[in-house]
């Protein structure tokens, strides 16, 4: 039984830039080797058995659309630590949108001073091994803190909302 892998793209389908649909995403994956590959949502979202390099996958979208976005593979069992040691889970599960993943590639620095004061009273923020995590009850549209958080953490990361951390999670749970 090959391995199953979470993989995550940061900045596609945003504000009409970096399109790339979902069902060219899977066949990038399966024309990479990868298994059952299945994507959540439109934000790059994709789960797969088999390996993907995250440098491959990245050079073949390249290739194809003509931009380089950063990709994040994390094996599942990775992927569940990294949920399972998020700190406002209960809040999460209360409201799904209120609690942010910030999935690292590499280990985040812990935000300085200056940056950890742009927090609202209401906001919460975690830094752990793989991962940051943001509790922002209030949203993070207009939230000061989430907007320098990926600077702030020096290393690549893309977030995800809990709602859709979880969807990504069944998913592969699903073909595990």
């Amino acid at each position: 039984m090959s391995e199953v892998s979470v993989v995550l793209l940061r900045g596609i389908n945003v504000g009409g830039r970096n399109s790339l649909p979902m069902a060219e995403l899977r066949a990038m994956l399966e024309g990479l080797g990868a298994e059952d590959c299945r994507t959540y949502i439109q934000s790059g979202n994709a789960v797969v058995r088999g390996g993907v390099e995250a440098e491959t996958l990245s050079d073949a979208i390249a290739a194809a659309k003509g931009f380089r976005p950063h990709v994040l593979v994390l094996h599942l069992d990775t992927y569940r630590e990294v949920l399972d040691a998020c700190p406002f889970a209960a809040q999460g599960q209360a409201d799904g949108k209120s609690v942010h993943v910030y999935f690292a590639d590499g280990t985040p620095q812990e935000p300085d001073a200056q940056t950890r004061a742009l927090a609202t009273g209401t906001e919460t923020l975690a830094v752990r091994q793989g991962a940051a995590y943001l509790h922002a009850p209030d949203g993070i549209g207009r939230s000061k803190l989430a907007a320098k958080l990926d600077k702030a953490l020096t290393v690549p990361v893309t977030a995800r909302n809990w709602t859709t951390a979880q969807a990504i999670r069944a998913l592969a749970e699903d073909i595990a």
